[in-house]
């Protein structure tokens, strides 16, 4: 009877380590796909104003408050915006495949011997071979 208490706790809480690890990972790619957005945003507008004269005026947002300038003025920080928000994007891909291969590994070790929901035998055998 011990044994069994003991076997379902430790399944419990090899399913909340492996919901835990898909909610990370889910969050690292809903930021990825935010951060994919914003700079594609970013792209288009350096897109729409380069061909126009430098002396041009146009608007920015600057921390909510809509800001007169030229287009001379707002390619420059358009560009270091996109540059900064590629090095993030990168990292968070970095991040994301760093949290993937704990999870493999986490699986290699702990699934084996115990299987949780939403891995199946087949998967388990495969990740046995990895």
């Amino acid at each position: 009877m011990a044994t069994q208490s003991a076997a379902a706790k430790r399944q419990q809480d090899l399913q909340l380590q492996y919901t835990t690890y898909k909610n990370t990972l889910q969050q690292i790619a809903q930021k990825i796909g935010d951060v994919e957005q914003e700079a594609e945003e970013h792209k288009l507008v350096l897109e729409t104003l380069e061909p126009l004269p430098g002396d041009r005026k146009c608007f920015r947002m600057i921390n909510g408050v809509l800001v007169e300038r030229t287009v001379r003025d707002v390619i420059p920080a358009l560009r270091t915006n996109a540059e900064g928000l590629k090095k993030v994007l990168e990292d968070l891909v970095k991040q994301y495949k760093a949290k993937q291969d704990e999870l493999e590994q986490w699986k290699v070790v702990s699934v084996n011997n115990y299987p949780i929901k939403g891995t199946s035998v087949a998967k388990r055998e495969q990740i046995s071979y990895v």
